[in-house]
């Protein structure tokens, strides 16, 4: 715990919600994934943004710390750091693959709950490029 930097966490989790803003907003894959989920804007503004905004604020920066957790320092028992460096391509790296996994279980509730594959990637691939960001700033920022 005490080689992570909370700071870099912070401004992960920042990076993932702001991504969300830009994704889900009608200049990349707003009107789709509205159209997909068969919503409005109406409907949309029906919900609690604070709540909605505020618990996915905090789910991101839960994601950020966990990912840095994966890529803090191996512990002092694994010999000569076990040849784990982080930095940008390790950080972007493990978001990749953090990302896939994320992608492979929405993909799978998605399937079940009968949504396009357009969907599908919209959300998914949103989570792979955030944890790609995501990584980016906490394999650099140590």
């Amino acid at each position: 715990m005490e080689s992570i930097n909370w700071l870099a966490v912070f401004a992960a989790g920042i990076s993932a919600f702001v991504l969300g803003g830009i994704w889900y907003s009608p200049i990349l894959f707003g009107n789709t994934w509205m159209k997909e989920n068969n919503l409005s804007i109406e409907k949309i503004k029906q919900g609690n943004m604070l709540k909605i905004y505020g618990i996915a604020f905090i789910l991101s920066l839960v994601m950020a710390a966990n990912l840095a957790m994966f890529l803090a320092d191996p512990p002092a028992t694994c010999p000569e750091g076990c040849g784990i460096k982080t930095d940008l391509t390790w950080g972007v790296t493990a978001g990749f693959l953090a990302g896939l996994w994320v992608f492979c279980a929405v993909a799978m509730h998605g399937l079940f709950e009968h949504k396009s594959w357009k969907l599908i990637c919209i959300n998914g691939l949103y989570s792979v490029v955030g944890l790609m960001l995501m990584g980016a700033i906490l394999g650099l920022w140590r």
